[in-house]
Order: structure tokens, then sequence, then C-alpha cells
């Protein structure tokens, strides 16, 4: 079978399979692993793959339509997401009436909403309105009449982790016998079987040469690197975080030391010119004995000599692991520290945690001579002023070498989501609304003692407050050791500032109308 694999643009610089999915304040973008693990397991079964970056390379709708229209697919598979639902539908509807390909969808949002997702691919729903054929009023969203009818555009929702699933599928195997499809028969949505979570050492490598290292930009790796998955699961269960819930569930599952090395090497065979490979795992640091394992495998096979690698960290980690990855050329630790005061973390059940813990494990990193990232948000159920001024003190207050700060996530299929919508607190009447016409990510939730505008405020306010304080950007200065550090400080700048002055030209031009009103 031909199948071609699309992660749309959505507006420029749109970071598609990031954890939130919006234009990042980092101005980053994040490698497609999933997607193209899912390539790999197609090309070992004998077919033929097409893979087009158009979020990374921002390229238009119609050049995509060009590059799949050309292949000619079997089938089409597209990433999609919450703010970008209608846009992808529009664009999948366009391809098949192009090429009469099938049309199957993955990712977060569709896996919590698919009956929502085949009622907008009938036309039944649009952005704003909800009426039907009507036009999109979202600047990014293609804007074209979308003729209602009562067969969707889309043939199948392949939720959760569907590598298996899009195998069986395009192996000719009956619809109604492929574990975990969901799929329209004609007159309703029907869901399969589900199917069981599969074995992580059977995944192949992801299929990077279907990409360019170069496409992905970060100002807090080295340039170029690539992601590197170690496995899948999650034991913890914090009520925002999508993946656990709609992706690959709560059971850990590690890839073997050997597996996680071999793959490290085949990404410096493929492309000798990454400079640091990222253990995007979530749960990288959660057992002991398999961080000393691949740390281990990594200094036996001498590739601590060769490249750095960074990796994400919860502040409980064992900190008696972190001399062996220091040793094994661990060079950043991205942590999630969350909030500033206990009683949010304990608020979204980031389980054995405390802002104690954080401060300790930060201490101990940073004497070691780890570079720290550290992730923040600001509006966990019952914040408030005082606890949300907490963070921003509970971040300058460590040695980080860069943070981010976001409004918390709440997107459908969490567990905050549903407490939200329940308790009145989110916003979002579409699903439109989870971005600014920027491409921002937009805050959601609203409190009695909180507003979504005053989110946004701190957000801000602890962004400019650790940045701009001259003991920081010292220590970001004095870390500059060669060209490339040189160049990833100036385009983190770069962002810094693009970020701040389309905030100020924006709020500028409100201000401007308001008068003219």
């Amino acid at each position: 079978m031909k199948i071609a694999i699309l992660n749309p643009s959505f507006g420029e610089n749109f970071v598609r399979v990031a954890r939130w999915a919006a234009k990042s304040r980092g101005r980053v973008q994040r490698h497609p692993d999933y997607l193209l693990t899912a390539a790999q397991v197609l090309l070992d079964a004998g077919h033929e793959v097409i893979f087009v970056e158009a979020a990374a390379r921002n390229l238009s709708p119609e050049e995509s339509l060009r590059i799949v229209g050309d292949f000619r697919p079997d089938l089409l598979v597209i990433h999609a997401t919450t703010p970008s639902i209608y846009n992808d539908i529009d664009q999948a509807r366009a391809i098949k009436e192009a090429t009469g390909c099938k049309i199957a969808f993955v990712g977060q949002h569709v896996s919590a909403e698919p009956e929502d997702t085949f009622e907008i691919s009938k036309g039944h729903k649009t952005p704003d309105t909800r009426r039907p054929s009507a036009p999109c009023s979202d600047p990014r969203v293609s804007g074209v009449m979308c003729p209602v009818s009562e067969t969707p555009s889309l043939d199948y929702i392949l939720p959760g982790e569907y590598d298996h699933t899009l195998r069986d599928l395009a192996s000719a195997m009956a619809t109604k016998d492929v574990l975990g499809l969901i799929w329209y028969d004609g007159e309703k949505v029907i869901r399969n079987a589900i199917r069981p979570p599969l074995d992580v050492n059977e995944l192949p490598f992801p299929a990077w040469h279907l990409i360019k290292p170069e496409w992905y930009p970060d100002a807090g790796k080295k340039f170029p690197f690539l992601t590197l998955f170690t496995g899948r699961g999650c034991n913890n269960a914090c009520t925002f975080c999508r993946d656990p819930q709609l992706m690959y569930g709560y059971r850990l599952r590690q890839r073997s030391a050997k597996l996680v090395v071999d793959e490290m090497e085949y990404d410096l065979k493929l492309f000798p010119q990454i400079r640091e490979i990222m253990f995007e795992t979530d749960t990288f640091t959660a057992d002991p004995n398999h961080v000393r394992a691949v740390c281990e495998e990594i200094i036996r096979r001498g590739l601590h000599k060769k490249i750095s690698w960074s990796c994400n960290v919860r502040i409980n980690v064992d900190l008696d692991l972190l001399p062996i990855m220091k040793k094994a050329n661990c060079r950043m630790l991205m942590v999630g520290y969350e909030f500033g005061t206990d009683e949010s973390l304990r608020a979204v059940r980031k389980g054995g945690v405390s802002v104690e813990m954080g401060k300790r494990f930060s201490q101990r990193a940073h004497e070691l001579g780890f570079t720290l990232h550290g992730c923040f948000m600001i509006g966990a159920p019952g914040e408030t002023r005082a606890s949300a001024r907490a963070t921003i003190d509970y971040a300058k207050g460590m040695p980080l070498d860069t943070i981010q700060i976001t409004g918390i996530a709440t997107y459908p299929g969490t567990h905050l989501y549903k407490w939200a919508k329940d308790n009145g607190y989110l916003l979002a009447k579409d699903w439109t609304d989870w971005l600014t016409a920027e491409g921002e990510q937009k805050t959601m939730l609203s409190y009695p003692q909180l507003s979504n505008r005053e989110i946004d405020e701190f957000i801000d306010t602890g962004l400019k407050e650790f940045y701009l304080r001259p003991k920081q950007m010292w220590r970001m200065l004095i870390a500059i050791r060669s060209f490339g550090d040189f160049l990833r400080k100036v385009y983190g700048f770069g962002a810094f500032v693009d970020y701040f002055w389309k905030k100020i030209t924006k709020k500028g031009k409100v201000t401007r109308d308001m008068g003219q009103g």
C-alpha cells in the first residue's frame, strides 16, 4: 500500500507534536518521533511511505496537497490537534478529493473526541458559528465552504498507541477486525476492541531518514539534535498530562538499555552532524536500575566521549543517580517543577514531590555541573495571586539556567479538562479557542479568585523577572563555550524579543481600536 503521513501546517511555527499544540514562546520545534516510529513500522511491513513535514517547514496547505497528490497514496495519515482540528479536516478533505485516498487521523485530540471529529468531518460543525456550511472565520483555516454530508470525509481514527493499529489497517485486514480502530460504518461510529499496550522492545527506531534534524530549532539544545524515547507509559497520574491518559497508559514500559544505546549509535551514524540527543521520555528516571543500565552502556561503548544527551526529570529522582548520569555525559536536565506551592502540586496530583524537594534536587544537580531548565505553570485548581507569585519566586530562587512558564494546559480527555468543564472554569466554547489569532497558547481557565487575564500576566511577569535579572544574564553569558552556544543564545534571545514584541504591538493595536471605537 502507498501511505502518506502528513504533519500539517497551521500558521507560522505551529508546534504540532509538543505537549501544548501552539506556537512556542521559545519558538522551538519538536521532532515527530511518534509519527516516524509508525512510519518505520509500515516500511518494515513492506509498504511505500512518504512523510510530509509541513509544520516544521511551514509548508502551505497547497504545497502539502501538491506533494501528497503527486504521490497518489491509498491512505493518508494525519496527526490532528485540538486547536487545528478544522484545518486538519479541511486539508484531509482537499487531498481526498484530489486523490480518492482513505483518511486516518491520529493523536491525542481525536483519541479523546472521536465522535465529535467525525461530525466535524461531515461539515455539521464549523468554527465559531457551529452552523452547517458556514465559512471559517479563523485566518489560519482555509475558509472554504464545507458541504454538509451524512458521510464523513474522515474514514478512520486510530486512538492511543497507533503503531500496530496502522500496520494492521494497511495490511488489508477487515476493518472490523483491526484492534483499536474507530471507524464509521455508514450509520454510526464503531469502536473496535481495545488494543493492548505493545512491547516497546519490538518497536523499530524512528524513520529519521525522512526528515532533517536542522528543521527543528531549540535554543536550549545543542544544534542540531534528535529526540529519543526510552519507553512509553507513565507511573504517575498528573491531571493535566495528556499522553498517559490518551496515548500510552499508566503502565511504565522501558526499552532495554541495549536498545536505547543502539538507537543512539544509529542516530549518530545516520546524522554525524548531530551534537545532542534528547531523551524525551517523561519518566526516564522513574526506574533507577534502568537509568544506571543505560548510563553504564553509554560509558562501556564510549559514546559519552562522542555526544552529550539531555533528559526529562522529576524532582523526586534518586539523587544518587546524578553522578553516573553526569559521567555518561548527560548535559541538561529538563525539570518538571510545575508550581511553587505544595498545595498546587497536590491539586494536580503531582504525587511524591514538594517544593523543598525541588530546591534540594536543584542544588545537588547544580553542584554536579548540570545545565538546568525549569518547567513551570500558572493556573492550578485553587491558584491565587499569592501562589502564582510563589511560583515565580520559586523559579528565581533556584540555580536554573533557563525556564519556561505556561498556563496549565487543559485538553479534552484529561481529568483537568473534565473538572474545569464541570465546574464552569473552562472558557473555551470551540476548539479554535485554544489559541490566540497569532497562534500563541491561550489560557483556557479562569477562576473567581484569579482570571485568565491575570494568569497570562503572571506568565509574562515571571519570564521577564527571571531573564532580565543581571545575575541571570551574566549566568547565561558565561555559559557560552562555543560558537554553537553563541548561536543558540542569539536564537533564544530573538525568540524572547519576538514573543514580547508581538504582545506589545497587539496591546497597542487593541488600545488604538478601542480609541477609534
